[in-house]
This record gives structure tokens, sequence and C-alpha cells, in this order.
């Protein structure tokens, strides 16, 4: 299954990044990043690597890094013992370029996920995405109506094109796409909204702040249970019709052709597991 849920942690909060993994997140992200403060960014990178380091912390769930200085982070993420992928924030193609080289030099081999959230990241987004590295882009608003000189607002049309833009270059690479976070934290009923909005747009999954959140996407990300019956008929009928004879079928009196089925196997995709 996708990322549905990318839950970040503060670095410098070791208790809260243990805990992470038993939120149902598919990816937490230990961040180094803006969730720290400059003071404490040693104390985060410390605290990060040892807990990275514990051989009683082996949770069945994707364990990021989201850096911030690359070379004096990865100087030390390069003896933890446990990494399973990278998180570039305001990636673009250089910056991608110095980070690849970086993890090279220390003899690490892990995806990234790329946070596009600058002007340049945006129009970068087709190079980044199809980068051999990396494994996800995700798309952050709030750093991007910033760069941009942009307001906010509850709509977000100010960054809808790239939004938009970010999932086409996903999607033409062919890895995850991972919505921008919801800043409202009390507004579950707003996020569950943004969410099903992303998922039209042809998003995976969104990033998130607070535990509270993961459930609340991922019920919003779940298909609802006509489509998923519509989507099993499909692909029942399709396992029993030659497709290299017939390129059409017809289900339920609708005729059902390469779009439609690529529709309906991405909603069983997105299926929960325990449904």
């Amino acid at each position: 299954m996708a990322r549905r849920t990318v839950l970040f942690s503060p670095g410098d909060r070791p208790e809260m990044c243990r805990k992470a993994p038993a939120t149902g997140a598919d990816t937490v992200v230990f961040d180094l990043e803006d969730a720290v403060a400059p003071a404490r960014k040693t104390d985060a990178r410390r605290a990060v690597v040892d807990l990275l380091s514990d051989p009683a912390f082996d949770p069945a769930v994707e364990v990021a890094v989201r850096v911030a200085d690359p070379a004096t982070d990865l100087d030390a993420l390069a003896d933890a013992g446990r990494l399973d992928a990278v998180l570039v924030p305001k990636a673009d193609a250089d910056t991608l370029a110095r980070v690849v080289t970086a993890l090279d030099a220390r003899g690490l081999s892990v995806p990234l996920l790329a946070l596009i959230e600058t002007a340049t990241g945006v129009l970068d987004a087709r190079e980044v995405a199809a980068h051999p590295a990396v494994d996800a882009c995700c798309f952050g608003a709030e750093d991007l109506a910033a760069d941009l000189g942009a307001t906010r607002t509850t709509e977000g049309t100010e960054v809808l094109y790239a939004r938009e833009r970010v999932v086409v270059a996903a999607r033409a690479a062919g890895v995850d796409v991972v919505d921008t976070v919801y800043t409202d934290l009390e507004d579950h009923e707003g996020l569950r909204e943004e969410t099903r909005f992303a998922a039209t747009l042809g998003y995976d999954g969104k990033m998130v702040v607070h535990p509270d959140q993961v459930g609340v996407v991922h019920d919003a990300l779940a298909p609802d249970p006509e489509a998923v019956a519509w989507a099993e008929r499909v692909v029942a009928a399709r396992d029993e019709v030659d497709t290299a004879e017939r390129g059409v079928f017809e289900v339920d009196g609708e005729m059902i052709d390469a779009p439609l089925i690529a529709r309906a196997e991405r909603i069983l995709d997105r299926v929960p597991d325990d449904a």
C-alpha cells in the first residue's frame, strides 16, 4: 500500500519519536529541520541517532529522517542502525544532487522522499520525481506560499497549480505522492474534506503533524463500499475476458476499458489491509 500518512515527530523529543510508530502512520519522520529550534539541533541529531541505533527500536513501519544540514546530519546518520529513508526538504534538482552526493560519500543507500515546497522545486518537479533515488514526492504548501509571497487561503487556489504539477510529475515517474499538512489540529472535518480533495487530484496520502490526524486521513482515503463493490466486479469481469482480443467489455451496463480498469485497481489498492 502507498504511503497514506507521513507523520512528523520532532527529533529533540525522543519520547515522541519512540511512540510515533504506534500511531498507525505508514511512515514516521524524525525531524531535524523545522520542528527543532536552532539551539537544539545538536541535541536532536544525537537523540535521533541514539534511537535509530537502539536494537529494541524495530518498528514495522518506514522510518525516515528529515535532514536540516545534509552534511552534518548524514555524518551522524551513517552510524545509525536503522534508517529506511531520508526526507529532503526544499527539494529541487540542485538540492537533490547535493544530498545524493553526500549519501554516496558516506556509503548510505536509502530511498529519498523529496519535499517540494519552493518555487524552484515546483519548476524542477519532473526532474526531481524522475531521479532514481526518489521514492516519493511530498508537497509542502506552507513553505511554498511563503516563498511565493502568496496568502494562504482555505480554498488553496494560490497553490493549486503547484499541487497539481507535483502529482503529474510523480505519476509520470511512477513514485508515491503525498499531500501537504493540514495545520488546524482541532479541525478533523476540515482535514477529512481536504484529504478527500487531495485524493481526487491523485494524491496517495497526506503528511500529518499530530497522531490524532492519522486515523482521520486513513478513513478519508478509504474507498466507500459501493466503489469497492464496483471495482471488484470490474476486476472479476476483466479476469474472465481475453483483453488481448477485446479492448472493452460490459459491467452493469457500463462499457469498461483500460482507464476504468486502472481506476478499479487503484480503488482496490486503497482498501485497508484490515478491512
